[in-house]
């Protein structure tokens, strides 16, 4: 074991390497007996494609570049295909992000659109679909532009033909519901499909505030008739509905506080647990029955494990791995479950676990070790005492390589990082980001702050109208902790964070003195402007809760807002932002940067063209981290070579 310096350590583990790891599989499902799933590829300009997994084993990307299945609904997207079988072979039918059209793929052929362009607004996009072949349809949730402001938007559940009549005719789009809603999700239609079930709410809510599920029969038209709320409400946050196999309503409700299972209505598991989450994507999962009366369910405290519920016994017995997170995809077919899986050691892979045995095993996007492992950091699960003894959940990573080691007399820097959302949680999983800055001798710090989800409403609600207050505290009390402890150096501390954690960390640089420098990534900035027409529709009234409601506490916009209070701001940062990005726009960091000319704070601030909110091309990623490692060092005082120096104006 060599001795050098925190921070200047030799890696394996550089900006390329992680980025070209970066991003997991989603919304993995059956087609047939047959897996398919979506699948990031960063150095193909950062697109999704569609993963199909043969009998055989083999995986096959089934759409080439430049096709890119994702979908911009509520600009956060969601469940972008949905595939059955149709004459022996598979039918699938995705949206493509160029255009936000769904197409229709059968194997031989050529992707052929279903869905017309708009010319108003943003256009129509479509998202959550369900297949239904027999009735040559698929039924989705389609967003529909009325304008060009972002509010300008109705949203509705919409049957669109299979055969392409509808490609240049929007007349051809069959409405199913009648708009009530602000939010939809897509239908879940009972076994005998005579029934369907979805998910609505309104402003100033989000979904993780209270939604409604509302249910209607489906007539032998296919229309939907006698809509009618059967759960949920302004308190009451539904995640997610669907249908036993014997045809019985089943959905996931916090009404006690906790994201429970009911079937029709009467809990099945109650525990003091999450089987739900924040419904940041439509079409997230985080149950799926069984033919068998079980159901499957990504559940925990904290970190959600992978199990199968009896609901007649209430007995939950998890899937047997090396997995400790599983995201909210989990499907069913038969006895088989395919979920997708993590750990502190391996990346985000398709995990199928058959019921019957018990066999838990990786049949897709396998994590292959891209350094040695010895070089992974080494998670801590800790629990720190925030103001008024509040309970504060966070993940330690300390400095870990197998060959060096710090001077004895030396404490380590350490970044805190703040998640987005904020309504959220940051996952227990290897990332690469993560291990880049451990391997070098740098501690990294999740705070899972008061308001992240995972712990029950109780915790989630502690940051309404407290955005920019417990979240700062949380990470200060962390950081502070750590020092106290002789864990962290206290003068080589840094915060940073992307979207809400961007907020987090111009908050935190701007109101306390505990951090050395920040890096700020997509940020909010500016709530006054954030909240009146430079943000999306999904989240235009999301600072109603986070804040306050704006007729009543207008001064507090003002208050809290880290443009105010930009002549505060004395440490170096970094600041990155996507150019396209329609959630935390340019504006938010351009109106910072003015009001902080001629201070003379040393400060970047790098965009990217094509870029959105979340990188997704490897060239961004690892200009990104190299310029954040630099930052680091220059402020630090370490030398760290093989990292171009990043250039601190003033």
């Amino acid at each position: 074991m060599q001795t050098l310096a925190h921070g200047e350590w030799p890696s394996p583990i550089d900006a390329a390497t992680a980025a070209a790891h970066d991003g997991s599989p989603e919304f993995a499902d059956f087609v047939g007996d047959e897996v398919w799933w979506t699948e990031p590829r960063p150095t193909e300009a950062g697109r999704r494609t569609l993963v199909r997994r043969h009998a055989d084993g083999t995986e096959e990307s089934v759409l080439p570049a430049p096709w890119n299945v994702r979908t911009r609904v509520i600009e956060y997207g969601g469940r972008p295909w949905a595939g059955t079988v149709r004459r022996g072979g598979p039918l699938v039918v995705f949206a493509h992000f160029a255009d936000q059209r769904l197409y229709l793929w059968e194997p031989g052929g050529e992707p052929r659109p279903l869905t017309p362009v708009s010319p108003v607004g943003q256009g129509l996009r479509w998202a959550d679909p369900v297949l239904l072949p027999e009735r040559g349809e698929v039924w989705c949730v389609l967003e529909e532009f009325t304008g060009d402001g972002p509010s300008d938007v109705r949203r509705v559940l919409a049957a669109v033909p299979l055969d392409g009549t509808a490609a240049d005719d929007r007349d051809a789009v069959r409405e199913l519901s009648d708009g009530r809603h602000r939010f939809v999700t897509g239908p879940r239609l009972s076994p005998d499909g005579r029934r369907a079930a979805w998910l609505g709410w309104d402003h100033p809510r989000m979904p993780w505030d209270g939604t409604e599920l509302v249910t209607a029969e489906v007539a032998d038209d296919g229309t939907l008739r006698d809509a009618r709320t059967v759960a949920g409400g302004p308190e009451e946050s539904v995640a997610q509905a669907g249908w036993t196999h014997d045809g019985r309503l089943l959905y996931s409700s916090d009404r006690t506080g906790w994201w429970n299972l009911y079937r029709d209505g009467e809990p099945v598991c109650p525990r003091e647990e999450e089987f739900g989450g924040p419904l940041w994507k439509l079409g997230h999962r985080w149950f799926a029955p069984l033919d068998s009366g079980l159901i499957a369910v990504v559940h925990g405290r904290g970190a959600p494990r992978l199990g199968v519920l009896d609901p007649e016994t209430g007995e939950v017995v998890d899937a047997v791995g090396p997995w400790t997170e599983f995201a909210p995809s989990v499907a069913a077919h038969g006895e088989r479950v395919v979920a997708i899986g993590a750990g502190p050691r391996s990346a985000h892979e398709v995990v199928e676990l058959d019921t019957r045995t018990g066999r838990a095993r990786v049949i897709g996007a396998a994590h292959e070790d891209a350094v040695d492992p010895a070089h992974y950091p080494r998670p801590q699960v800790r629990t720190f005492t925030g103001p008024d003894g509040r309970e504060i959940h966070a993940q330690v990573f300390p400095p870990h390589h197998p060959e060096y080691a710090g001077p004895a007399d030396e404490r380590p820097p350490y970044v805190i990082w703040a998640h987005g959302g904020p309504t959220g949680r940051a996952p227990l999983v290897l990332d690469l980001e993560i291990a880049y800055f451990t391997s070098r001798g740098i501690g990294v710090a999740e705070v899972n702050y008061g308001g992240s989800t995972g712990y029950g409403r109780e915790y989630r609600n502690r940051l309404r109208g407290q955005w920019g207050v417990v979240d700062v505290e949380d990470c200060a009390a962390v950081a502070l902790a750590l020092a106290d402890e002789g864990t962290a150096d206290r003068d080589r501390l840094a915060v940073r964070g992307g979207s809400a954690g961007g907020w987090t960390t111009a908050a935190s640089l701007t109101t306390t003195d505990v951090y050395a420098c920040g890096t700020i990534i997509y940020p909010v900035l500016d709530l006054t402007g954030w909240g009146t027409g430079e943000t999306h529709d999904f989240e235009s009234q999301y600072l109603e809760s986070l804040i306050g409601p704006r007729a009543e506490v207008p001064d507090r916009y003002v208050r809290r807002s880290p443009v105010e209070h930009a002549d505060r701001l004395s440490v170096p940062f970094l600041m990155l932002q996507g150019l396209d990005d329609p959630i935390c726009p340019p504006v938010q960091c351009e109106r910072f940067l003015a009001r902080l000319a001629g201070r003379g704070v040393p400060h970047a601030y790098l965009t990217f063209e094509g870029e959105g909110h979340g990188f997704r091309r490897a060239e961004t990623m690892v200009r990104a981290l190299e310029a954040e490692m630099s930052l680091y060092a220059q402020v630090f005082g370490l030398r760290v070579p093989g990292v171009p120096t990043l250039e601190l104006g003033a």
